[in-house]
């Protein structure tokens, strides 16, 4: 019997997971094998040594299968390659609606007059930020068809940085898509799709976003999938039993993997996994600096770092307002700046890596 212990199929491989050169990424393949028979991974022999093996095989292609043989047994996996892989950021935003709500109620004559907008603008302009936008349909009062496309021209002119998606329908009930099926999240996708569309644009659209509460079904994934979303992003964490939270329908062993993980492939459902490193309004700001140099310590978990805030808290009149919201993102952007992080769109290239030439 032969069993591939690392990598894990669908692992996501990169610069930090073994010698990369012009011809590829040379990574240890090691397992556990059972009888005397030869092992050879990819067709190549292996070195066995008290019921393990280890192989050297080099990807130099998106995706690899690694097949590994011993007498009549066989043992197989899939992994990606990040060729040329660099450290990489994006600030991606939680829960929006009230920000939209403001713009075509007070009619300003451009959309960065709305505060919120002018934080996100600010740190563009100072760090070269990029902003991820995901949306809900409605909440009180407001709804996106309420939403005029006379910002269409500004939204598409700022596309390259700022961009929108669905979320969910709205904000409440909490994990509204925990049980949903296929048709729901299909029709609620598709109603905010079609409005930012109509008042924002198609170039402001992006092939990652994040599912209200990071819960899903498998169907309901399938839903945004087949929509055109490739990669969904969470926490992928679990609970005191050990059960998986914020982790759409991963099971345990994907979302213990994620633990440590930047990223992953579900290649059943062709659907990448992100981890969120940092919920910023969750941390004190005394906190966020130790925090990213802790998560940072880790290659496996620095190579991308993605940062989160949701929209209610920059408002004081949420009953949870953090006042100092703003120096809060801006010290998390300064400290990814300082670190040498580019920021990207995941939309862009292999998941923000624009130098990857796989294609």
């Amino acid at each position: 019997m032969i069993t591939i212990q690392n990598p894990r199929h669908g692992a996501i491989l990169n610069r930090h997971d073994g010698d990369e050169s012009a011809a590829g990424l040379t990574i240890a393949v090691t397992g556990t094998c059972s009888g005397s028979a030869p092992v050879r991974v990819n067709g190549v022999a292996a070195t066995t040594q008290g019921g393990q093996f280890t192989a050297r095989v080099t990807l130099d292609r998106r995706q690899t299968v690694i097949t590994v043989t011993s007498g009549p047994d066989t043992a197989a996996i899939t992994v990606l390659y990040d060729q040329n892989s660099f450290a990489r950021y994006r600030f991606s935003l939680d829960d929006n609606i009230w920000f939209l709500r403001d713009i075509a109620a007070k009619g300003y004559r451009s959309i960065f007059e709305n505060p919120y907008m002018a934080l996100w603008k600010h740190l563009h302009d100072t760090y070269g930020t990029t902003v991820h936008c995901n949306t809900y349909f409605q909440c009180e009062n407001f709804n996106l068809t309420q939403m005029p496309d006379r910002y269409r021209g500004e939204f598409q002119d700022n596309a390259d940085w700022f961009r929108m998606t669905f979320h969910a329908l709205q904000n409440d009930p909490d994990k509204p898509y925990l049980t949903a099926g296929y048709d729901q999240v299909a029709r609620d996708f598709d109603k905010v799709t079609a409005e930012l569309i109509r008042f924002a644009g198609e170039a402001v659209l992006d092939t990652f976003t994040t599912i209200h509460w990071g819960e899903a079904t498998r169907e309901g994934c399938r839903a945004v999938r087949d929509r055109g979303i490739k990669g969904l992003v969470g926490y992928f964490v679990t609970d005191k039993q050990g059960d998986p939270m914020v982790s759409y329908y991963a099971d345990r062993e994907m979302t213990q993997y994620m633990t440590g993980r930047d990223y992953c492939k579900d290649l059943d459902e062709g659907l990448i996994f992100v981890r969120h490193d940092m919920v910023v309004n969750s941390f004190a700001l005394p906190t966020i600096v130790p925090r990213l140099d802790a998560i940072a310590a880790d290659p496996h978990q620095a190579e991308i770092i993605e940062l989160m805030i949701h929209e209610q808290y920059f408002h004081p009149t949420y009953k949870a307002y953090i006042p100092e919201y703003a120096e809060r993102c801006e010290t998390a952007v300064r400290w990814a700046t300082e670190k040498g992080y580019t920021p990207v769109c995941y939309g862009d290239g292999f998941i923000g890596n624009t130098r990857d030439r796989l294609g």
